[in-house]
């Protein structure tokens, strides 16, 4: 059947922020297709969450060169769903992705050089048949390649109108400032950084958040579940279709037992609060306003209503907000 998008979309179903000093506005909750996307996942399960979170008034799709599994694979699957679903809406939505780790083999297939960055844009427009993208990011800082190189591959993509914005991701707060610097001093301002930020996971608390703030940019955060540690699913244990039982996954049986007991706190937190501890975990972000949205991975449509949810409770005390850090200290 035609897709038709619900007419209530932006009827008060989410909340936008504004992107750093931009014009840019992004729903507080964007839709990461890391994983569940690729080619060892069902099209139709993917194109069924596309289609809930585009409903439900979230406008930002985020993907990468290297998504999948296989490399690639996860922009092919988008493209497809795009063409059948999306293409009438296409003004509609902000559609990111980035270049950084490996893609092909030999000296240009990864890293920050100009020829992979540009050469990479050109192939990942292809799978997802598009014209442009509206951000697209240095995906991690490259030792062997000069700053200056990477961010006029980034000023480049921009101007020859292959993507709207530049942004970056992985990038440590100082780093960030000088290529917020170049980029600004080329015509191109850094518009969003992207980098791992979660309850588990805090180092941009340590001098990131501030620079993106003085330098005028948006923050959007991944991982912010910490690979689905920060919900219910391992409280009894590590389910068979959960992420931590791929092989493919990045959250592995060895980071959870640590961490276990802190989670099973946090969760008895959540319910006193109303909310899972997906909600809670998101909502937690973003409290802090330099934060422009939370990038939330999701294997299914209960999933991603649950994850939208968040979004009705995010106020803390601050009797909360100090048990949690004695919660994540302990």
């Amino acid at each position: 059947m035609n897709y038709i998008p619900d007419n209530e979309r932006y009827d008060d179903r989410i909340s936008y922020r504004r992107c750093g000093q931009s014009g840019i506005k992004l729903p507080q909750i964007s839709l990461g297709l890391w994983h569940n996307f690729g080619g060892v996942d069902m099209l139709e399960n993917g194109r069924g969450i596309l289609r809930y979170a585009f409903d439900h008034g979230i406008t930002h799709f985020d993907l990468a060169n290297n998504y999948g599994p296989p490399p690639g694979s996860a922009e092919e699957n988008f493209g497809v769903i795009f063409k059948k679903d999306f293409l009438p809406y296409r003004d509609e939505l902000i559609i990111s992705t980035k270049a950084g780790y490996l893609m092909w083999p030999g000296p240009y297939g990864e890293w920050g050089s100009r020829k992979y960055l540009l050469s990479s844009l050109d192939q990942s427009l292809k799978r997802m048949g598009l014209d442009y993208v509206d951000i697209f990011y240095s995906h991690r800082p490259d030792p062997d390649t000069p700053l200056e190189e990477t961010m006029m591959a980034l000023d480049h993509a921009v101007r020859s109108g292959k993507a709207l914005y530049a942004g970056i991701s992985n990038y440590p707060a100082e780093l960030t400032k000088r290529a917020a610097t170049i980029l600004k001093q080329l015509g191109t301002p850094c518009l969003i950084h992207q980098p791992k930020y979660s309850m588990f996971e805090r180092w941009v608390e340590k001098g990131l958040l501030d620079v993106a703030e003085e330098e005028g940019i948006g923050v959007i955060a991944f991982s912010p579940l910490a690979q689905g540690l920060l919900t219910n699913r391992y409280l009894d244990g590590i389910p068979d279709d959960s992420r931590a039982a791929k092989s493919w996954g990045y959250l592995k049986e060895e980071q959870i037992a640590p961490a276990i007991e802190k989670v099973k706190k946090l969760n008895k937190m959540a319910k006193e609060r109303g909310q899972s501890l997906a909600q809670m975990a998101i909502a937690w972000l973003l409290k802090d306003r330099r934060v422009t949205s939370v990038l939330i991975g999701a294997s299914s449509v209960a999933q991603l209503k649950d994850n939208l949810d968040s979004g009705n409770n995010l106020a803390f005390s601050e009797a909360e907000l100090t048990a949690i850090e004695e919660i994540l200290k302990s």
